[in-house]
């Protein structure tokens, strides 16, 4: 005689409705979290000319003493530009070299006689270097074939009590961004200026970015 066995269907209970609801209810708080968090996640350094971002630095009383080092991309690629080229094609334009001798200007106000300048040995980058400053820089290899070391060669390039402007490249600016602190950091713009300084501790904090149009806005303000 066949006997019946017990069905295999189980009724939800109302415990199996509570547990979805305290899942989906976790599951919508995991998300807004990380929306939020993205949101908030500085995607690139400061802009320095905004607020009182330049004064809190204290970049200015560091460039006193010092205390700066300066990344600055070469100015607008010959080979990527309908603007007239300033020599050979794999340099920059004649607007470029331009807006680089006016960076420099402003570097100029700044006051250079205790800054050493060092460029990338590309045609671009060397031309925007004797652009910004008016005479041959030094070039160093290390400044296009850069690497994670890059942050240490800029420190091992500095010297004691004087700043350094390195002229280089967008990609190496944004793996030493990308290292340090700023992993979605957007590319950096023709002769823009990433600035980095020494805390107390003497270690090295990146404080912001200024683009070439930022320094005729930096200068009002200083003057107020």
């Amino acid at each position: 005689m066949k006997r019946c066995g017990k069905s295999g269907f189980r009724a939800p209970s109302l415990l199996d409705g509570r547990a979805n609801v305290v899942l989906m209810a976790a599951a919508i708080v995991i998300s807004l979290a990380l929306l939020t968090g993205y949101s908030y996640w500085p995607r690139s350094p400061v802009s320095l000319v905004q607020g009182e971002n330049m004064a809190m630095s204290g970049l200015y009383a560091s460039w006193k003493k010092g205390d700066v080092m300066v990344l600055v991309r070469h100015g607008e690629r010959c080979d990527r530009s309908s603007n007239d080229c300033l020599g050979a094609s794999d340099g920059i334009t004649r607007y470029g070299s331009s807006v680089s001798t006016d960076v420099g200007r402003s570097f100029s106000e700044l006051g250079l006689a205790q800054t050493d300048v060092i460029t990338s040995p590309l045609t671009r980058t060397a031309q925007t270097a004797q652009a910004m400053f008016g005479h041959p820089v030094e070039a160093q290899d290390w400044l296009y074939n850069c690497d994670e070391t890059m942050l240490n060669q800029v420190m091992a390039h500095k010297s004691l009590n004087r700043n350094l402007i390195v002229v280089t490249h967008s990609g190496c600016i944004g793996q030493l961004e990308s290292l340090h602190g700023y992993p979605h950091s957007a590319t950096s713009e023709y002769d823009s200026a990433l600035f980095i300084s020494l805390d107390s501790q003497g270690k090295p904090v990146i404080r912001g970015i200024l683009n070439p149009e930022d320094w005729k806005r930096l200068a009002q303000q200083k003057s107020h």
